[in-house]
């Protein structure tokens, strides 16, 4: 039996108390006797610790507990025994037995967690009445020797591996504790590589194994890590010491990997679970790794499981090679996300192993790397170098950026998946910016007398487009002309009706004096207010934004209900109608006569058309979500549902498209935009002359206040775009960025191009769109996390050419039927809602409390206090939509300004209600 170690504690306090209890096999178990060696900190006489030894005639009993790393659970009874017994033979020194040294524990964001698990049927006391008996307080050590044949004889009625430890229903107590491991360091452990190298060969693999039950794919591992090389012994006693010995028959000893959640949680990595266990009459150490077809539910904390490392190792073995050691430098391999979805896509075994070979030499160079980090420049301005702030930020952006910008490219073309997750972004941006771009060119037709036309938003979408997917820090941030974009311009228009200015020159001058104000923004680092932006002013913002497309929508369709369906005349033209035909079918000789009648009476009564429009319009909207959301059905395969997941726009748009204009071919929905509308050429400069000096300071108001909508449209995107869970590796670009969007909306006021920026949902959405996912489960509710994302320039460039090339096809682009351009908006709003944590919250207010998710914030704050700050969020929200949607449109110019007054009302006000310590789990990152 293998003794276990002594607790150890390092320099900062932080101990393992690992308890390594192996139940015998059945050949041995009525040959052993224990003794029990208990140290305590408690005061004395148990403080230096004693030897407890059992008394003349007592038959204590022991009933023992020990912990491994996901909840699971072993079980050791020790029969009473008599002193007449234990003088038959010799006890063995405490310490006997290879009772082996744990590694100490250290912090780290992703730690490994071992848990020891035991199930314990009664709870009596080792030791006398008067002993503390904390699980914290005290440490035990049991050793076991062999004694004669006497004592098998006297407790052969005995069975130690049998379920009836628990009562006759057979319940059992469930003890489970949790100790943190160090990651490996393959740059300074030479054992690590060591045992990759030495594996690699001889690591037993398992490819799609089609099982679900945790016996079957350990029997199937286990026979052929041990077929041919071992006796029928050694897997009985392998299965034996991998599993609890109770009801619950789970994995006993078992490594995961935790990491940080938002809001100061912690998640397990529940795409794999190593198990380990020492087995008497092994002589080699066996590593086994099998990998399922489909995710496997092993429990909790393991409730999507696509990897199964096994680990056995001989009971003698030297502490840097026993299965602690080996499955923890397993397990530092697997807690690499990236590297485990790489392994997913291997096909052959070939392949499997040269990936893991890979993945260990760039973690050794990743590590090595991190130890010898040097700052790129002085942070201390004590220490010499530049005080001066100006430009320093955008030095900064650039010397971060420049080294990555080749990969940029590369990012969009290598890698598992890539191709296919380039060409679907390309075709979701084409269609999420184009439909948009339409839709907005038709308001700013209308509002503009015909200035700014949808052939202008296309050329401005595809030169700010290209333009920033080429030059700018943050690739994936997209650029487009936006809802609050086209309410200012109305504004613009209105004050120059009423003043009698020109409409061309005073917009170009409004957007000169906000590219200059970006600079100003730019130059002297006003981004870096953006860290007082918390959680809850960005995604008020996003929330927003997505009620804006809803919004755009519904006024749409309620003024095509307007124009086809509630006019005055429908009624009467009905009944005319019906009598009418009344008439015809008494009356057969006059029915031509009468049709034509029929059909000038209800000519204005167009029911078809408005219902037509409300079809496509919740049909985009319906299959667009409903192939968004495939990934979580269990139709087709996983490869099939996400494929039709990241089409779900392109699809959708087209479908719909192909309905409205086959199926429905004989309702006229008309064009959705007419050509263009403009008197003079398209790339002509504004005539600046028509302004006097009045009109310029004017347009500088006009031009301060719409820069405060950019810069918060621009940081509040790039902040969620950035956002932790979303993994971005590449760094931040806030101040070059703004550089960028000043230069390009620059030049497009020069020549009266609409402006672009940041758009909202659009950008998050592209992110979501190159990233690999990964479910996880957390007590039935399923909830996905990023795995990776391809930072890559190659989708917005693609993208974009395809909209410069629409520009030929203008007649086609007609005819896309105007439900399915307001259907994307709905899309867009709907799907923007996805990982909102406000809109989660607006939600469990109406949600019955029992099924309320188990998130962070749930269990961390109370809910009095977490609904009080959803309504605060909320009167905020309502406030934003008055201005924002308000019908006086000098109103809406004060809408930028309370953007901006998001942030002291958060840190100013907020406090005041809601605790820090609720916000802090609320409204961070």
């Amino acid at each position: 039996m293998d003794l276990p170690p002594r607790n150890t504690e390092d320099s900062q306090g932080v101990e393992l108390k690992h308890v390594n209890i192996v139940t015998p096999n059945a050949e041995c178990r009525e040959n052993l006797a224990f003794t029990i060696e208990s140290e305590d900190r408690g005061p004395p006489p148990y403080s230096n610790g004693h030897k407890y030894t059992p008394s003349h005639n007592t038959k204590p009993r022991a009933d023992w507990v020990s912990s491994s790393a996901n909840g699971h659970i072993t079980t050791i009874n020790i029969p009473p025994i008599s002193t007449q017994d234990a003088e038959g033979g010799g006890l063995s020194p405490p310490d006997a037995g290879g009772g082996r040294r744990r590694h100490r524990s250290e912090g780290a964001l992703n730690t490994l967690t071992i848990t020891n698990n035991a199930a314990s049927p009664k709870s009596n006391n080792l030791l006398d009445p008067n002993r503390k008996n904390s699980m914290y307080e005290s440490r035990s050590t049991i050793s076991g020797v062999k004694f004669d044949d006497s004592f098998i004889e006297d407790n052969k009625s005995f069975d130690y591996g049998s379920d009836s430890d628990g009562d006759e229903n057979g319940l059992t107590l469930m003890y489970s504790r949790h100790e943190k491991l160090p990651l490996k360091d393959f740059s300074l452990e030479i054992r690590a590589a060591m045992d990759i190298q030495r594996f690699l060969n001889n690591t037993v693999l398992l490819l799609d194994l089609n099982k679900i039950s945790m016996d079957e794919i350990i029997d199937e591992i286990l026979h052929k890590m041990l077929d041919g090389t071992e006796s029928e012994v050694s897997f009985d006693q392998a299965r034996s010491a991998l599993f609890t010995h109770d009801y619950v028959h789970m994995l006993s000893r078992t490594l995961q990997c935790t990491s940080i959640s938002e809001g100061g949680g912690f998640d397990y990595d529940q795409n794999w679970i190593c198990a380990m266990a020492s087995v008497p009459s092994i002589l080699t150490r066996h590593v086994g790794i099998a990998r399922l077809r489909t995710a496997a539910n092993l429990g909790t904390s393991s409730q999507e499981v696509y990897f199964i490392i096994v680990v056995l190792t001989p009971i003698k073995e030297k502490g840097t090679k026993n299965e602690l050691e080996t499955g923890r430098t397993f397990s530092t391999i697997f807690s690499d996300l990236d590297f485990r979805l790489n392994l997913l896509a291997a096909t052959t075994e070939d392949e499997f192993k040269s990936i893991l070979e890979q993945h260990t030499k760039e973690l050794a160079d990743r590590q090595m790397s991190l130890t010898n980090k040097v700052t790129l420049y002085d942070t201390d301005s004590s220490k010499g170098g530049c005080k001066c702030g100006i430009f320093k930020g955008i030095r900064d952006d650039l010397r971060r950026r420049f080294p990555h910008y080749i990969s940029d490219y590369k990012d969009g073309i290598f890698g598992p998946k890539t191709i296919q997750k380039t060409l679907s972004t390309t075709l979701f941006l084409y269609f999420a910016c184009l439909m948009p771009s339409i839709a907005f060119g038709v308001l700013n037709a209308e509002n503009t007398d015909n200035v700014l036309t949808v052939e202008k938003v296309l050329y401005s979408q595809t030169f700010g487009g290209l333009v920033f997917a080429v030059f700018g820090g943050t690739p994936l941030i997209v650029l487009l002309t936006t809802a609050p974009l086209a309410l200012y311009t109305k504004i613009i228009h209105s004050i120059c009706e009423e003043f009698d200015l020109d409409f061309r020159a005073m917009f170009a001058c409004v957007g000169i004096w906000n590219s200059f104000f970006l600079f100003l923004y730019a130059a002297f680092d006003l981004s870096v207010l953006m860290q007082w932006s918390t959680r809850s002013s960005e995604e008020i913002f996003a929330l927003f934004i997505a009620i804006a497309f809803c919004v755009d929508a519904f006024k749409n369709t309620a003024k095509n209900f307007g124009d086809h369906y509630n006019i005055p005349n429908c009624n009467s033209a009905g009944a005319s109608a019906s009598g009418l035909a009344a008439v015809s079918n008494a009356t057969g000789n006059m029915s031509a006569n009468i049709s034509d009648t029929i059909v000038g009476a209800t000519r204005d009564c167009e029911h078809d058309i408005s219902l037509l429009y409300l079809l496509l319009l919740l049909g985009t909207l319906w299959l667009g979500v409903m192939l968004y959301n495939f990934t979580k059905t269990p139709y087709l395969n996983a490869g099939k549902r996400e494929l039709l997941a990241d089409y779900a726009l392109p699809v959708s748009v087209v479908i719909m498209s192909l309905i409205g204009a086959l199926a429905f071919k004989d309702v006229d929905l008309g064009k959705s935009f007419d050509g263009v509308g403009h008197g003079f050429s398209i790339f002509s400069l504004v005539p600046f002359h028509k302004l006097s000096w009045g009109a310029v300071l004017g347009g500088m108001g006009l031009g301060f206040c719409l820069s405060l909508l950019f810069f918060m449209d621009q940081n509040i995107s790039a902040a969620l775009v950035n956002s932790p869970q979303n993994k971005m590796k590449k760094g931040t670009s806030y101040h070059w960025d703004l550089v960028v969007v000043a230069i390009i909306n620059l030049l497009h006021s020069l020549v009266a191009f609409p402006w672009v920026h940041a758009a909202l949902p659009h950008s998050p959405l592209h992110v979501r769109a190159l990233a690999d996912v990964e479910e996880r489960v957390d007590q039935g509710h399923i909830y996905q996390i990023i795995v990776k994302v391809r930072e890559t320039r190659l989708t917005a460039i693609l993208s974009h050419i395809l909209i410069g090339l629409s520009l030929l096809f203008m007649d086609a682009l007609s005819f896309i039927p105007t439900p399915v351009l307001y259907g994307l908006f709905l899309y867009v709003g709907v799907t923007s809602l996805d990982g909102n944590q406000m809109f989660e919250r607006i939600m469990l207010l109406f949600t019955e409390q029992s099924a309320y998710p188990p998130n962070h914030y749930i269990r961390r704050v109370p809910q009095r206090k977490m609904h009080s700050f959803t309504l605060l969020q909320l009167l905020q929200l309502v406030v934003l939509c008055g201005f924002g949607f308000a019908p006086y449109p000098y109103l809406k110019m004060f809408f930028p300004v309370l953007i901006f007054l998001l942030i002291p009302l958060r840190h100013k006000v907020i406090p005041h209600v809601i605790e820090h310590k609720y916000l802090k789990a609320m409204d961070s990152h």
